[in-house]
């Protein structure tokens, strides 16, 4: 069991910068492979990238490619999002999620974290 609380959401302006934590526990940290998704109103959920567990490397989605990134620190069992130039369609609840390295499918996610940004 993997529980994972994620943090740093809130009202930006367009333009402006939020950093999405989440914190885990229960499971090894660095053999978890941790994803960020994100649900618009009335959209489904949309994946946004994913940090690999010891390694670090990362894959971020082509709709936020340049605008976020995704980090960790395993010593602190945490992931981040940078997320910088928000738009209003950034707008949603962003969630973490983890997997073991070799699964395909996210096993784990948090509550989820709300991001409004207005225009």
């Amino acid at each position: 069991q993997v529980i994972l609380v994620e943090s740093g959401g809130g009202l930006v302006q367009a333009g402006g910068s939020l950093r999405l934590s989440c914190a885990a526990s229960g499971r090894t940290f660095s053999a978890l492979t941790m994803g960020w998704f994100r649900q618009a109103p009335g959209k489904e959920r949309e994946f946004v990238g994913f940090i690999t567990g010891s390694s670090g490397n990362t894959y971020i989605s082509n709709s936020v490619k340049g605008r976020f990134t995704i980090s960790r620190d395993n010593a602190k069992n945490t992931v981040w999002l940078q997320m910088d130039g928000l738009k209003p369609e950034d707008t949603g609840v962003y969630y973490c999620a983890a997997r073991g390295s070799t699964a395909s499918l996210y096993e784990f996610w948090g509550q989820g974290t709300q991001v409004t940004v207005s225009s």
